[in-house]
């Protein structure tokens, strides 16, 4: 029996895919529990224009990805911070501050999605933090950390 499942099932298929079960299976649990549904010929035709409208718009979301990546990559940041007489930072440089640089430079990219080395900058100098910006694009952004 042809079904489409509604969510990711192990060992079976993913979300929107056409797949052969056994009708016992079908009808009584995966139909029942609403993770799939018959594959009649009206709900191939849904489930095709659901899967055009989709790439359609991870299309878009990869170009403005890319787009952004591309400036970050040429982008510099000055991050101010207070100095003991060692060269050492009181407090630390973490992505919050990352995050608040890249707002004031028109880039709203939040703090979850920036991974700086180590989780904490503790000493001035030049850095470089990896901001991921969809499924498989990332951008390095180049930072140095001053004294204020």
């Amino acid at each position: 029996m042809e079904i489409i499942l509604k969510q990711d099932i192990a060992n079976l298929g993913y979300e929107n895919e056409i797949v052969t079960v056994k009708p016992g299976y079908a009808r009584n649990f995966l139909i029942p529990k609403g993770m799939a549904m018959i594959a009649s010929e009206t709900n191939k035709k849904i489930i095709a224009e659901v899967q055009r409208q989709k790439s359609f718009k991870e299309t878009k979301l990869r170009d403005e990805a890319t787009t952004t990546a591309k400036l970050l990559e040429k982008l510099n940041l000055t991050i101010g911070a207070k100095v003991g007489t060692s060269g050492k930072i009181f407090g630390s440089v973490n992505a919050i501050q990352i995050s608040d640089a890249l707002k004031e430079k028109n880039f709203e990219i939040d703090r979850k999605k920036i991974d700086v080395d180590g989780d904490a900058i503790k000493e001035i100098g030049d850095y470089v933090a990896k901001v991921h910006l969809y499924k498989d694009i990332k951008a390095s952004v180049k930072f140095e950390v001053v004294a204020e």
